[in-house]
This record gives C-alpha cells, structure tokens and sequence, in this order.
C-alpha cells in the first residue's frame, strides 16, 4: 500500500550544501572578514516577514456530528484534522488552546480523525477518543492523549479511561462498535476529499492552513476571517448561521490534476534494474518488474505469493528484481534487509527472502542468526557481515533509487517501468503484464536486439508520458526566515530541505557548486531543516546551525556539520561553534533553551504540506527535484525557469 502522504519518513537521503555563507556579489563562497559584520547587522536590523498569505479558497467542510469544542453561535469554526500520535498535532494542540483562551466565545474548534497508516497507534487512539465521547468526554480523552501522545499502547488508552471516569465496560463496547470505524472512514475520505492529507491540517471558516503553524499564522487568518463574519452580523446574518453563510459559495473538493490525454493509466519512469540486484528470471526477459519493499510490512508479506504466482505462470517471460525499502516506522525494516542482503552473499537471497516474510513479526537479531542457521548459511560470515556495517550501504542505495522514482510506500513495482502500487491481486498484475509483453513483442518484432529490449522498453514508455515525465505541481514556498546564499533578485531560487546527518549528501556537493559557477548571480539557494526521524543526531544539528545563524554563521557551521556527519553530539556541536567563533555563551544558552525550536518545526509543517516524502528535496521555483540527481536535471529547469524570466541561461562549458 502506497499511502498520500508519508510525513518525512521514508528515504535516508540527504541533502547537504557545502558552501560557505554568501558574500555581497551573490558568490556562494566564504564570505570576507569586512562582509561579515555587515551580513550580521543587516540580518539583525532586517524586517521580520508577516504571515504568509493564505490560499482565499473556501472549503465546504460539514461538521454535523463532530466533537465541538465551544458554542454554536462562534463567528469562527476551526476545523482541525490531526492524529494522536502526529509529533506535530501535538505541538499544534497548544497553539490551539491558547487560541480558544484568546478568542473564547468567538472561536469554536471541531475535531475530525485522521490517523495515518505510518503511526500504528493513532487509529486505536482515534477509536478510544470517539468512545469517550459517547460518554459525553470527548475532549477528556483528547487532552488526555496528545498530554501522553508516547504512549498509546491499550493499557495506556484504558488508564486514560479510567481517569477520566468512563464505565470500562461500556467504553470499550464502544471501540468495537463498527459505526465509531465508520466515522473515521468518513473523516478520513473528507479529508483526501480536500486535499487535506497530511496532519495536522485546519480549515478556518473553510479556508485551508496546513502544518503546526506559529501562532501569529493562526491568528492572522482568524482576524480576517473574523472581520468578515462581523460584517455578515451587521448585515442581519444570526451568528448561527454565520459559518453556512461564509461556506455557501465554498467548494466541494480539491481541484485534481489534469493528466495528459495520451499518457497511460499509471506513468512510465526510467527504472533501473541493477546487475547485482536479487532477481529470479530470464536476463532478457520480456516483460521486468522491480519492486520496492519492506520485510516488516504487512503489504508486502501480503503480495509475496502472488509474485510466486507470477514466476510459475510466465517462467520464460518475466523477471522480477528486488530492491530495498525499509520504511523507518518499521523498527526491525532495516535490519531485515540487511539480513536479506548478508544471505545474497553466500547466494542464498531468496531462501532469506522467504523466510522473513513467512516470520515478519520475528525480525529481532536473534531470530534472524536462527533463520540463518535454518537455511544454510555460513553463520559466523552472516554474523561478521551485519556486524560490519557495510551492508547498510546497499540498503541505502535502493532506497535511495526508491525515493528518486517515487517509491516512497511499500510494496511499489515498475513494471517494464510502468508504476504499479500495492499489494494487488493476481490478475491486475496478469493484466498489466500481458499488455507489456505485447509491448515487448512489437518491439523483438522490429528489430530490437533482447539485450537492449528493457532500456528500449523504457525509452518508449517515457515517450507515452508526453515529451517529459509528467510534473508535480508547482509549490508556492516562501524563502522567509531561511539562510540564502546568492542575491536577493535573483530570478531563480531553489528551496532545499535538507537533514544533516545523512551520508548521501556528499553526492550532491559537487552538483551544486558547479550550478553555482555556472550561474553565477542568478540563482540563489535557500536552506530549510527537514531533519529525518530515524536519524538521532539530525535535529540536535539543525538546532545548532539555526543558532549559529543567529550570530551570523549559519553557512560556516552548515560546512562543519556536513563534513563532521558521524560527530555530531553535544561536545562536537560545541566544538564546531568554537572553532568558527560563535559566542559560546549565546549558543549554548540557545541550544538549552530550544530557541529555534518554532522555526525548525515550521520547516517540517512546511516540508509536509508542500509533500516532502525524503531528502534532499528541491523546490526550483517551486517546481520539485527529488533526490541528489544529475546536474542536468537540475540545469534542464534551471534553463527553463530563466527562459521564462528572459535571463540568458548557463555559460556553455
């Protein structure tokens, strides 16, 4: 299953810049001792940016039946999607009770569930809160469980219960009542119905304000909103019927993109299919699928047999290739793969591969030694092999040309490169299959040698696409409080959200210093964090560079993280802002004080609303790079983006 929204979890990928902070001319190199002051006073003395400005658009969003929190007759109805154990819906809990003590009787706040399939407790929670409330303790519970959203396992959820009074019996009667799993359903096709698929997502007054945003943003909106339905009163509207009255001309759903006429049901993607990647089939076969998948994921357990299924019907006509994915909300993922990978050295992949899925809730370290032993494995190798390290590399990779095709849930395939998503039946694979071998077919016909038949497989599908793989949209990220390097006017900027403990990021240096030469004065490329949850150290980093920024020197302590990733605790933080000649005092006291702790999670909120799945991600003037990729990937939109301007492109080289 492939979900909408993976909120910054699935990809190891990382982008790093190492470049030094800007000089006047918009160089991307060092600045000079002279420019430094200069660069500090003006940033200090800079005017701070007001909130952004909100989408007008107006949602028709029912809340008959809702949890409510506040009267009837408020002027503003917030609507708020969250999911009880979303870091972020916590964070924005706070900032809407402190709106409810701001606004009192003139904000009411409606609740509306939407757990994501990445946190498996969130949905129990959302079942648990919605049987508090047929006791008439909705918002009991709810504050219940985002005060203790670490720990919502089913004792905790009947503790919780118990604390606040419910009849046990009736409460958990309650949970398992089908109709309270209805309404969750319901919620949760309202919200991709609006396009809300992330959380926490609000509406105010039908208008979409998306992420854990700080409170000035909120209230910004509210403050509009609130004049206007103010207005609507003094006209002879009863306050009432104010919230139907702003919601009358709003809008059903979320426009959906158009696709191309001629382009396929499911969009062709130039696919590798690695030599040394496990596979079973004919080398030359005509039909290839490469999947993606996650030894822990119920999905992919799920389709394992179809698969088998698929090897005996088409023994002469399909290769499958496996790649890796380990999703990083799966504890023992990465280990399995890597047991996966250790068992390929001593040729026995696919022994392995069954085994884990037939045994996928039994992915600890002893058991996977013990699986070992059952298939056949030198053991004290398969043993050296995890101890070493080095497999996670390999791991990495794949996930890493997961994340680049946009193989971001599990199970994803690519069949012939042709996208193919979840664990679907036999006959939906068969369908897609036969139409490929047709493919296939016509193309051996015409002269294509077997050896070259994938590449050429995949050279025409790209062409079915239009005359490039279809864009997503175009994002309208605002640079705001971000470090930048490069000039102001600049008519092109790119957006990286980045994290600063991945090792891929060195890949991707050289790219952007040679944009930079090449492009000298007209790009500028601005940094925000989007520090991964698997990665411990990444956000302790981010903090540290944000308050190195503070003292000017955000660039110079970006180029020691990058190029110090495996050291990055407290004592080489320290070190690193001592060497570049920060105010140990100041940045310390920002670090214990978590200072920077609103800005780095507005760049999560606003690295999940604009659909950051992994790192590093681009944003070229909005439009998305995914991946540390060529540098012609980059130019090509680059070159587009100034043609539009009327900038001449890149000096030749």
């Amino acid at each position: 299953m492939k979900p909408n929204v993976i909120v910054a979890l699935l990809v190891g990928l990382v982008l790093g810049f190492a470049f030094g902070a800007a000089s006047k001319g918009g160089s991307l190199t060092s600045p000079t001792a002279a420019n430094k002051p200069a660069a500090a006073a003006a940033a200090a003395n800079a005017p701070k940016p007001g909130p952004r400005p909100v989408d007008p658009t107006v949602f028709k969003v029912p809340i008959d039946g809702a949890p409510m929190r506040g009267n009837a007759d408020a002027l503003v109805t917030l609507v708020e999607f969250s999911d009880y154990q979303c870091p972020f819906c916590s964070r924005a809990n706070a900032t809407v009770d402190q709106l409810q003590k701001d606004y009192g009787n003139k904000l009411r706040v409606v609740m509306k569930e939407n757990p994501l399939p990445f946190h498996p407790r969130a949905k129990p929670a959302a079942l648990a809160a919605l049987a508090a409330g047929e006791q008439g303790k909705y918002w009991e519970f709810h504050d219940k469980l985002f005060a203790n959203n670490k720990a919502l396992e089913d004792a905790d959820l009947e503790k919780y219960a118990n604390e606040i009074g419910l009849n046990i019996s009736r409460w958990k009667a309650d949970m398992a009542d089908l109709k309270l799993a209805s309404v969750i359903d319901r919620d949760q096709a309202l919200a991709g119905k609006l396009g809300a698929n992330g959380t926490p997502a609000f509406f105010i007054n039908g208008r979409f304000l998306s992420g854990a945003q700080p409170l000035e943003s909120f209230k910004a909106l509210i403050d509009e909103e609130l004049g206007k339905a103010e207005a609507l009163t003094r006209s002879g509207t009863p306050a009432d019927q104010v919230y139907a009255a702003v919601l009358a001309k709003g809008v059903e759903a979320a426009p959906k993109a158009v696709q191309p006429d001629a382009a396929p049901a499911q969009a062709y993607r130039k696919v590798d299919a690695p030599a040394d990647a496990p596979s079973f089939g004919p080398k030359d076969a005509k039909v290839t699928i490469v999947e993606w998948s996650d030894f822990e994921c119920p999905f992919c357990s799920r389709v394992a047999p179809t698969l088998k299924q698929i090897k005996e019907a088409y023994p002469k006509d399909v290769r499958v290739v496996f790649r890796h994915q380990p999703l990083p909300f799966h504890q023992h993922a990465k280990g399995a793969a890597e047991a996966a990978v250790a068992a390929q050295e001593q040729g026995k992949f696919w022994e392995m591969h069954d085994k884990l899925f037939a045994n996928n809730k039994a992915l600890d370290r002893e058991s996977l030694e013990k699986y070992a032993q059952e298939i056949g494995l030198n053991v004290g190798q398969f043993k050296a092999a995890l101890d070493s390290g080095k497999l996670g590399a390999k791991v990495q990779a794949d996930a890493a040309a997961g994340a680049a095709v946009g193989a971001n849930g599990t199970p994803t395939f690519f069949i012939n490169g042709r996208e193919f998503v979840g664990a679907q039946p036999f006959e939906n694979f068969k369908k897609m299959i036969e139409e490929e071998k047709a493919r296939a077919e016509k193309l051996l016909a015409a002269g294509t040698k077997p050896a070259d038949l994938y590449n050429k497989l995949i050279e025409e599908g790209l062409k079915l696409n239009g005359a490039a793989p279809a864009e997503p949209a175009v994002q309208n990220i605002e640079v705001g409080t971000a470090p930048v390097l490069g000039p102001k006017n600049a008519p092109v900027t790119i957006v990286a959200f980045s994290d600063f403990e991945c090792p891929f990021c060195g890949r991707v240096i050289p790219t952007l210093k040679q944009l930079e030469q090449d492009y000298k004065g007209k790009i500028r490329v601005a940094f925000k964090n989007s520090p991964l949850p698997f990665h411990q150290n990444a956000k302790p980093a981010a903090m540290a560079a944000l308050a190195a920024n503070e003292q000017g020197k955000f660039w110079e302590m970006h180029d020691k993280l990058f190029a110090n990733q495996r050291a990055l605790d407290r004592a080489s933080l320290e070190k690193y802002a001592q060497e570049i000649g920060l105010n140990m005092n100041q940045f310390k006291a920002a670090l214990d004080s978590n200072k920077f702790e609103a800005q780095l999670s507005a760049d999560m909120a606003e690295s999940s609303r604009v659909g950051v799945n992994g790192t590093p991600s681009f944003f070229i003037n909005g439009r998305s790079v995914v991946g540390a990729q060529p540098i012609d990937a980059f130019k090509r939109i680059i070159d587009e983006e100034l043609k539009k301007k009327g900038t001449v492109a890149a000096d030749a080289k």
